[in-house]
């Protein structure tokens, strides 16, 4: 039991199978399958009679899994450049306020990791994310035709949650995403 894998944070691990010869009957539309499996609690792979482990699978067109993963690259650079203006912007700013104050010392040990920021979109990339998380709510949810688009986003925006969204749809590695405002929203769809 020592030696059991265990979850120590809430966690989603997300894997792709693409098939070769299986397919779903009666579907022309070449599809992939998502496999997933998450705890909504810590655990241990030993207490298999766990209430907080969930697992599952879905079939999605393989096309509109491509599409979304350019779609969430793009959004993930307009991101990038969002955070790069307001670094160059906060970084004069802060570099005016220690030439007038010279004595004055900045500990870096507190600040929060540059990917963990939360980003304040402008309007133009507001609505790209928009788009974007319409798309996997669309995908992921049990009932797709009674998936409604977003009309705000359901997640702290940051470069890792974006990051990690892509990473989702990466079809050859797939990923594991901890606990987070992303992680309960990505549950919320699949449960």
């Amino acid at each position: 039991e020592s030696r059991a894998a265990s979850a120590p944070d809430k966690e989603i691990n997300i894997q792709w199978y693409i098939p070769s010869v299986a397919k779903p009957s009666n579907d022309t539309e070449t599809k992939v399958l998502l496999l997933y499996a998450y705890n909504t609690s810590p655990l241990k792979i030993s207490d298999i009679s766990s209430t907080s482990m969930f697992s599952g699978h879905l079939w999605i067109p393989l096309a509109r899994i491509i599409s979304l993963r350019e779609k969430l690259s793009d959004l993930k650079e307009q991101i990038e450049i969002l955070m790069q203006g307001s670094k160059s912007f906060s970084t004069s700013v802060a570099r005016n306020f220690l030439e007038q104050n010279e004595t004055l010392k900045i500990s870096p040990s507190n600040k929060p990791k540059r990917s963990d920021t939360k980003v304040h979109l402008d309007d133009k990339t507001e609505e790209i994310a928009k788009r974007c998380l319409s798309e996997v709510k669309a995908l992921l949810s049990v009932v797709p035709t009674l998936s409604s688009p977003l009309t705000e986003i359901p997640f702290d925006v940051t470069l890792r949650s974006i990051t990690n969204l892509k990473d989702m749809f990466d079809l050859a590695h797939g990923c594991i995403i901890t606990e987070g405002s992303l992680f309960d929203w990505i549950t919320s769809l699949l449960h």
